[in-house]
């Protein structure tokens, strides 16, 4: 299967939050393989030795890789300011950092919440502030994808910080896209489905679960990683120019036929 290039991207500044692993490093590689100039952040310093090894040896620009925890926001910040001195303005911003950590309502604490909070939504709109000031500064016009979930349109129960988050998201989202227009500055989200991945695979996954989720969805096929990362390819490219204030679900029906049922 022929997938597309886009010319737009080659060189472009691009920043990719949690993209040492899952559907982070896939970003990562699309990416790489576009031609742009790929910065990324995870949680282990060498947490992307191997992903950095792949990329090299497939012949793309090797991605510049910093550990950082999101939850630190004048770390995150100064981190995309080093990267704004390294390699230029940051063009396209993609906030996928998060984790979706299983709690029951009576687990729930202040701090917990907070933490799921500060993980899955705070960074996003920190990460855009600065990112949105390296633009205006330059003058450039930039894409900014946002990482949602359908999981909090489906109601999935002991996911409550998760799906407050993601929710959330799809509100940023739209309020940022108006804010940030003036300057050309777009802003989409993308909401992925039941998505495999490695911490999935390991921690949730099963030929039962597999089997509830193809039955639900209208495609029936399991998603992966490859499967957003292509749509994200698209928003950040110039080919979706007129598109902003978005939120493109990729999830082979599953939120359709689940709201539907």
């Amino acid at each position: 299967m022929t997938h597309a290039a886009y010319p737009s991207l080659r060189d472009r500044v691009v920043f990719i939050s949690g993209g040492s692993s899952g559907i982070g490093a896939e970003l990562v590689r699309a990416f790489a393989a576009q031609g742009s100039r790929v910065a990324l952040c995870g949680t282990r310093a060498g947490g992307a030795d191997e992903l950095l090894a792949e990329i090299a040896a497939a012949g793309h620009p090797t991605p510049h890789y910093e550990a950082c925890d999101i939850r630190d926001i004048p770390a995150l910040q100064a981190l995309l300011e080093r990267v704004h001195q390294k390699l230029g303005p940051v063009q396209v911003l993609v906030n996928n950092a998060g984790r979706d950590d299983r709690h029951s309502l009576d687990e729930l604490t202040p701090e917990y919440w907070d933490n799921c909070l500060a993980v899955n939504l705070r960074h996003q709109v920190f990460a855009t502030q600065s990112v949105a000031r390296q633009l205006r500064h330059a003058k450039l016009n930039g894409s900014i994808i946002n990482m949602g979930s359908i999981s909090w349109m489906r109601g999935r129960p002991n996911l409550i910080g998760y799906t407050a988050s993601k929710a959330a998201i799809s509100g940023m989202t739209r309020t940022l896209a108006r804010e940030l227009g003036v300057d050309g500055i777009r802003v989409n989200a993308l909401v992925p489905g039941a998505i495999v991945t490695e911490r999935q695979s390991a921690l949730w996954r099963n030929p039962e679960e597999d089997q509830k989720f193809i039955e639900l969805q209208c495609l029936k096929f399991r998603l992966d990683s490859t499967h957003v990362a292509r749509p994200t390819l698209f928003l950040a490219s110039d080919d979706s120019d007129g598109i902003t204030g978005q939120n493109l679900i990729v999830d082979a029906g599953l939120a359709q036929v689940s709201v539907a049922g």
